[in-house]
């Protein structure tokens, strides 16, 4: 078997720990300590967290997506294929080395997707790109930590907090949506986005697009209403 190679390193703020990105032949991995983030060979749960978000704005004229976390760049991808060319997409990404790991050493899993024109980078905090907006995306995508529960920053749990939820909520046009990935069910987190006046539904996906072996859950947060 190939051993793993590891290509680089880098710095969680706020003393989220280090990040390391690893190679093993055409396969990366991201990882956290002992904890694999992700993987380029599991795509499923991301793809379908873009896939599922956009059946429920499809009818939005040009609608604005902000995807939290570039990752490996699975979602953006699949958001790519399934938006339309009037369509803008914002990436907000908090580690600026996950960005030039996808300019250089995975350029090839990322196949050109971050010089689709669709496609604004903006390095920093998702939160922040949340807070400040009213009204201004029809779909609003996180994929920023292993779930609910912040495991890569204790920070992440102010996202996922009511207080965070109804910012996201304020954030989104009517009938927007607020989908969430994670790698576990939390039912906690289920009650907090009713608590924020979401309509919830709670999905199981496959990480893998074989169809075959681990789940992952996926909550889609509909804004009703006002």
């Amino acid at each position: 078997m190939i051993p793993w190679t590891l290509i680089d390193t880098a710095i969680m703020p706020d003393g989220g720990g280090k990040l390391r990105l690893k190679q093993r032949g055409s396969e990366f991995s991201i990882m956290l300590g002992a904890i694999e983030l992700m993987n380029s060979r599991l795509s499923g749960s991301e793809e379908a967290l873009a896939r599922l978000s956009y059946e429920r704005v499809r009818s939005h004229p040009r609608p604005h997506m902000l995807i939290g976390g570039l990752g490996m760049g699975f979602t953006l991808r699949a958001a790519l294929a399934e938006l339309p060319s009037d369509a803008r997409i914002t990436v907000g990404e908090l580690v600026p080395a996950v960005v030039a790991w996808a300019r250089g050493p995975m350029v090839e899993v990322f196949a050109g997707c971050l010089d689709d024109t669709r496609v604004s980078i903006r390095e920093g905090d998702v939160g922040r790109l949340i807070q400040s907006a009213t009204g201004e995306y029809d779909a609003i995508l996180l994929d920023v930590d292993n779930g609910p529960e912040g495991l890569t920053r204790s920070a992440n749990d102010d996202l996922y907090s009511v207080a965070g939820l109804r910012a996201a909520r304020t954030a989104l046009k009517p009938n927007g949506v607020l989908s969430v990935w994670s790698s576990a069910q939390d039912t906690g987190f289920t009650r907090r986005l009713k608590e924020a006046s979401f309509a919830v539904e709670e999905l199981s996906v496959r990480a893998s697009t074989t169809g075959r072996g681990a789940r992952h859950v996926i909550w889609m947060a509909t804004k009703t209403g006002r």
